[in-house]
């Protein structure tokens, strides 16, 4: 038998390690071959799956429109304060008879007890004191502009006599002329505060005095022309009855130059005493007790507060003393100019402030029609820029009021206020504002996923409320709730 040649230098185990390592090798090759991929197929590869369209459900419910500002919790109405002349002197009276301001005119006067800010001001109290005499509030439209005394009338006037009537010191008429009953209402007043109203003073009385003896004077001078023979026999010394005029006789029959000179006379006379009648007619009707003008403020709206307090004891009571404020509480806030246009008085609001507390309440001025505040400021607050010109675009101030006693420990404190414009009929179906657009015919359509396709559905959009939408599917439309509408892709 033939024998297999022998390999040299082989062994088993070396053959074995061989196969091994040409198996590896054959391995390694299939292996990378099955990764190696060309540009177009690792492009393919990383390309994004197909986009499919952002769906969100249309749901069934109700849809309230609202507009949300943020604002804060004063007190309303704020008003200035001023003094409208000076008080009367502080020994009550003036120093001229025909309705001067006093010891003012002379004497600087000032605040001897400043207003309380926080204090609540009623009919006929105290606001201050300038120069010991009071500054009195009372209820009234027209301001105090003048010293009121007897002869005056007019609608401040009548204003003072309806104050007096309800405070309990009727003068018996508000008829609108100041007299005598007036007169004595207000000492009753003025007593009734712990004050004597301003009555005549001792140089008020001088003056009527020297103003009396002047007619007196006047009167004996016309009778001494009447009668230059001396004597008043057949005069009753009435005064100022012009009853000699033209009819004084002169012995002789007036003739000649005598007769003419005593004419002249009668007539000087007469006049002077004509003038010195008007003077003292012009006296008395200003003569008596007055209410001087820096004595009372008008406000209309009474039990008013106290907010803030411009004169200081020491003072001198010039421009603004005080400002006061309504005691009720109302709510200031501003809008965007569009959000304004929805909204019109008498609208019912929601206020929430900081802390919490809530309460209704209702608008009740818009734009102009809000009161200005006292700040510097209150002019660019209102519906006009700073320049004057009209702007659409400028934030449109809205005033809320509460109900009486609501949010008055919340005065000065943020809020949010809140105002209904609009409401659905109940439940309807609504969709996200983004799910609405309007094709090429200018109608709103919505595009509702059905079926692995999308089909777009035409629809009427009503109230838009919190980014939702109402809609209604047109005629032959098909839309309800659980479908799913397309808002992106």
């Amino acid at each position: 038998m033939r024998k297999r040649p022998k390999l040299i230098g082989t062994r088993p185990g070396q053959l074995t390690v061989v196969v091994a390592a040409v198996a590896l090798v054959g391995a390694g090759g299939w292996f990378a071959g099955s990764r190696m991929q060309s540009p177009a197929d690792a492009a393919a590869a990383h390309r994004p799956p197909k986009a499919r369209p952002v769906t969100v459900t249309v749901e069934r419910r109700s849809l309230t429109a609202s507009v949300v500002a943020q604002g804060s919790v004063e007190f309303g109405s704020p008003r200035k304060v001023t003094l409208a002349g000076s008080v009367g002197s502080p020994d009550s009276g003036s120093g001229s008879g025909s309705g001067g301001s006093g010891a003012g005119d002379s004497v600087a006067q000032r605040v001897t007890k400043a207003p309380s800010a926080g204090a609540e001001l009623k009919e006929g109290d105290v606001l201050m004191q300038v120069s010991g005499r009071p500054v009195l509030v009372l209820r009234g439209t027209v301001p105090m502009y003048r010293t009121l005394g007897p002869g005056a009338s007019g609608d401040d006037v009548r204003q003072l006599q309806q104050a007096l009537t309800r405070l309990g010191f009727n003068p018996g008429s508000a008829n609108g002329t100041y007299g005598q009953p007036d007169a004595a209402a207000v000492s009753r007043w003025y007593k009734s505060r712990g004050y004597r109203a301003m009555e005549p003073t001792v140089a008020d009385k001088q003056q009527l005095g020297t103003l009396e003896a002047a007619v007196t004077t006047a009167q004996q001078a016309l009778l001494a022309a009447r009668n230059p023979g001396g004597g008043s026999k057949g005069t009753d010394g009435s005064k100022g009855t012009g009853g000699s005029k033209g009819s004084g006789s002169v012995p002789g029959g007036g003739a000649g130059t005598g007769g003419d000179t005593a004419k002249l006379q009668l007539k000087s006379a007469q006049q002077q005493l004509d003038a010195a009648d008007a003077a003292l007619s012009a006296f008395q009707a200003g003569y008596g007790t007055k209410v001087p003008a820096g004595e009372v403020v008008f406000l209309p709206d009474l039990p008013a507060r106290l907010d803030k307090v411009s004169a200081k004891t020491g003072d001198t009571p010039s421009g603004p003393v005080a400002t006061v404020t309504s005691s009720k509480v109302v709510v200031q806030a501003v809008v965007p100019a569009e959000d304004a246009k929805l909204l019109h008085k008498g609208m019912q609001a929601r206020v929430e402030t900081t802390d919490g507390t809530k309460a209704d309440g209702e608008v009740v001025a818009l734009a102009d029609d809000v009161p200005k505040g006292d700040s510097a400021d209150a002019d660019k607050q209102q519906g006009t820029p700073a320049g004057g010109s009209e702007g659409t675009s400028a934030p449109v101030p809205v005033q809320i009021s509460v109900p009486a006693g609501k949010l008055t420990k919340n005065a000065t404190e943020s809020a949010k206020v809140t105002i209904e414009v609009g409401s659905s009929d109940g439940k309807v179906l609504t969709v996200p504002v983004a799910a609405l657009h309007t094709s090429a015919d200018e109608k709103a359509r919505v595009q509702v996923a059905r079926g692995g396709r999308v089909v777009d559905v035409p629809v009427e959009a009503g109230l838009s409320a919190d980014g939702q939408v109402e809609v209604t599917p047109s005629s032959g439309a098909a839309l309800k709730a659980g479908d799913q509408v397309v808002v992106g892709r």
